[in-house]
């Protein structure tokens, strides 16, 4: 069986209120999120989860927020002796700006993205502000598009679930590592959305919605679905990944 070794890159950061990512909890309390480009080591491609921003702001207090270092696209590469032509596949989790903005560089990658992305990036509602359909010209122009319609394995132990709970065409990512089956979530979450905490595990709740959403109980189901089923769970914003290397190795 193939396994693989899942690298966090930090490609970014946003400033908000905490209850973006935690829905009806921590109004009012300021928090700072990490944006990360997941690299994923072994077999025979080389493979990343979103690409981050372009010009993210590279800060002391920035990366004290997160407790670890924020990277341009082309220097998170190099630390895994890696430049944007040698990417083979790119899996977007979802297409806000956020998660996209480097596309254009991986000229030689194919690209998994749902349809339902592809339809909301070039006709977006208004309060979907953050597709910008513009980080895509280059990738669609070069047929570098794999439109997924359905749950599929895209290599041996790498395979996609649609997870609508952020956007209509969210897709979370299993990886099988040495650890256990490994999930990146395709909806934009941190720790405390899937480990509430006492005040909120006491309202018999046992998982707190994406900020941001589709249908929030919809959104509340799949975070169960997801928690139940992954060994390890990889929510998309969480900072603490910030200061890890590599996730997934035998301990």
């Amino acid at each position: 069986m193939t396994t693989y070794k899942i690298h966090p890159i930090v490609m970014g950061t946003k400033v908000f209120d905490k209850s973006m990512m935690t829905y009806q909890a921590n109004n009012g309390i300021e928090f700072t999120i990490a944006i990360y480009c997941w690299y994923i080591e072994g077999g025979n491609k080389k493979i990343l989860v979103d690409t981050g921003e372009r010009h993210p702001i590279q800060s002391e207090s920035r990366e004290k927020a997160i407790g670890g270092k924020i990277y341009t696209f082309e220097e998170g590469l190099k630390k895994w002796g890696l430049v944007p032509e040698d990417i083979d596949i790119v899996i977007h989790t979802h297409l806000h700006n956020d998660h996209c903005e480097n596309d254009s560089k991986c000229t030689n990658a194919r690209f998994f993205i749902h349809e339902k992305e592809l339809e909301h990036i070039n006709d977006p509602h208004p309060l979907d502000y953050r597709y910008n359909d513009e980080f895509i010209w280059d990738i669609e122009d070069n047929g570098q598009i794999m439109v997924v319609t359905e749950d599929q394995e895209i290599v041996p132990g790498i395979s996609v679930r649609h997870t609508p709970a952020h956007t209509e065409g969210g897709l979370s990512v299993f990886i099988d590592t040495p650890a256990g089956k490994t999930a990146i979530t395709g909806f934009c979450v941190i720790n405390e959305n899937f480990f509430p905490p006492p005040a909120i595990k006491g309202l018999e709740m046992d998982v707190i919605p994406p900020g941001t959403h589709i249908d929030v109980y919809k959104a509340y189901d799949i975070l169960e679905q997801i928690k139940a089923e992954a060994d390890i769970l990889l929510p998309l914003h969480e900072p603490e990944f910030a200061a890890i290397d590599t996730i997934g190795e035998k301990s």
